[in-house]
């Protein structure tokens, strides 16, 4: 019996990347999403028993209503990864409301919801994956808000795992790196900002333009990887990052 996989932020990037692959290998995904036509889209290309449910992560409602839809079709879930994120670079000084209601809303209460809303559907055996980032331990500029909640990701992961030990539910973050998608729309930053984002890297010695960028679909195998690990076996976090191919 395949497992039941509900992914965040599955319209594009990653998420879509994991759906594409578990859906493959005879998994049954469900593809979360706050614009319902591109969730969709992935789930009518992967036919079957692929579901779209139109998700905003940052919205208590909107997760308790997009999970109740959930269970009317599947009351067991075996595995949660929240993947959905807000990346965006500003200097706090000039962040707007917006801006930090969106990236904490999204990033940290998101995957909060989400786990609140997953774990009455799970049983022993379940799985959940947090997708953190590796902006934690790299001094990027005009990320303090996406870091502090990528960090903040962490330590939940970390508290959520002892915490659900008992009922036999892993909880693993998985540290990602930079990453591309062909199919994924740039991100619509301010120009200005942009730019000052990228000049100060370079003033850290990170050149954003020089550095190894890993394709979606090759970092999937790190999840499955997680998802097919012993039962008597923890793996709390992991890092992915890129290379250069040789």
């Amino acid at each position: 019996m395949g497992k039941t996989v509900v992914i965040t932020g599955a319209g594009a990037g990653l998420g879509k990347a994991l759906a594409c692959r578990f859906a493959a290998e005879g998994e049954t995904v469900i593809l979360l999403g706050r614009t319902l036509s591109k969730v969709q889209a992935v789930a009518d290309e992967l036919g079957g028993p692929a579901m779209a449910v139109e998700c905003d992560v940052g919205s208590a409602d909107s997760v308790r209503a997009a999970f109740a839809t959930i269970a009317q079709k599947h009351p067991k879930i075996d595995v949660l990864i929240n993947n959905a994120a807000v990346y965006e670079p500003f200097t706090v000084a000039e962040a707007t409301d917006k801006q930090i209601d969106s990236i904490i809303a999204t990033n940290l209460n998101g995957p909060i919801y989400c786990c609140r809303a997953a774990i009455p559907m799970m049983e022993a055996g379940a799985q959940i994956i947090n997708v953190g980032s590796e902006s934690v331990a790299v001094p990027f500029v005009m990320l303090s808000l996406y870091q502090t909640t990528k960090a903040g990701l962490e330590m939940f992961s970390s508290a959520l795992e002892a915490e659900l030990e008992e009922a036999g539910i892993r909880v693993t973050t998985v540290r990602a790196g930079p990453m591309y998608d062909e199919g994924k729309e740039p991100p619509n930053w301010d120009q200005q900002a942009a730019m000052r984002f990228h000049m100060g890297c370079v003033k850290n010695g990170i050149d954003l333009t020089q550095r190894p960028v890993s394709h979606s679909n090759s970092v999937t195998g790190v999840f499955r990887a997680v998802l097919d690990l012993p039962p008597d076996v923890k793996l709390s976090l992991v890092t992915v990052g890129a290379r250069r191919p040789s």
